[in-house]
Order: C-alpha cells, then sequence, then structure tokens
C-alpha cells in the first residue's frame, strides 16, 4: 500500500509562522459561516488581510493566506454558479406554464445534492488546512480556482 505524496514540513518553522497559517484559514472559515451567503467573499476577504499583513514576513504563512483566499473565492463563485441555475430552472418551469417541472424538478434535486457536497467539502477542508497548517505542512484545496498566484 503506498502512502500519499506529501510535501516535508518547511525547516525552521516557528510557532508563530505556524499560528498565523493556520489562522488564514479559520479566520476564512469563522467569517464564512457568520456571514451565510456571503461565505466565499467574507472568507476571502479575511485570508486575505492575513497574506497582506505577513506576506513579506514569512512564505509559509503567504502560502497557506493565498491557498484560503482562493478557495473560499472558488466557493462563492460555485455558489453564484448554482444560484443562476436553479433561477434558469425556476425561469424554464414559470415559461412553460410548469410542464418543464418534469424536467426541472429532477435537475433541482441533483442541483441541492450537489450544492450540500460541496458545503461539506468546504467545511471539511478548511477544518484539514487548519490543522495541516498547524502542523508546518502544506495543504491544496480541491477543485480550487488560483485566482491569487
Amino acid at each position: 500500500m503506498t502512502e500519499a505524496y506529501t510535501n516535508p514540513p518547511p525547516v525552521n518553522l516557528t510557532e508563530n509562522e505556524r499560528l498565523w497559517a493556520a489562522g488564514a484559514h479559520l479566520a476564512a472559515l469563522a467569517l464564512a459561516l457568520l456571514t451565510s451567503w456571503m461565505a466565499g467573499i467574507a472568507g476571502g476577504l479575511g485570508a486575505l488581510g492575513i497574506w497582506i499583513l505577513k506576506r513579506d514576513e514569512s512564505a509559509f504563512v503567504a502560502e497557506h493566506a493565498k491557498e484560503a483566499v482562493n478557495f473560499n473565492l472558488s466557493m462563492f463563485i460555485y455558489a453564484c454558479a448554482a444560484g443562476l441555475i436553479g433561477f434558469l430552472l425556476v425561469g424554464a418551469t414559470i415559461l412553460t406554464l410548469g410542464v418543464g417541472i418534469i424536467l426541472t424538478a429532477p435537475a433541482g434535486i441533483v442541483l441541492l445534492l450537489a450544492m450540500g457536497a460541496i458545503a461539506v467539502m468546504w467545511l471539511v477542508c478548511s477544518v484539514i488546512a487548519t490543522f495541516k497548517a498547524y502542523n508546518g505542512e502544506s495543504y491544496r484545496y480541491p477543485l480550487t480556482i488560483r485566482l491569487l498566484k
């Protein structure tokens, strides 16, 4: 059985660097949870603030903060796309005077299930990233659009 490849932790990381890196993920998670539908933007802003403060002091903190910004903004983009698809499904149902519900209802159910799966993935990955950062390890979120490089 093979183990998944992980980058070795950088040497000479201070406790402060690990806390700031974990704080970037935790700030993004906390702000996103506190702002409901604006989750991606608020979470991205929290991590962006840490990136701006610490990008010149620690490459490790900058890497984790950028990753948190990119992930939270990606989740916001996905939420907007899902909202647009939902709006179009409702519009299609209305435009067909209700007959379109034969197609839009199953599509709506699939959309709701996908949104739920993405929400769970967002929460789980954010917690994993926080622990990885605190342990001094690198972490790459899945399904992330790399907007901030």
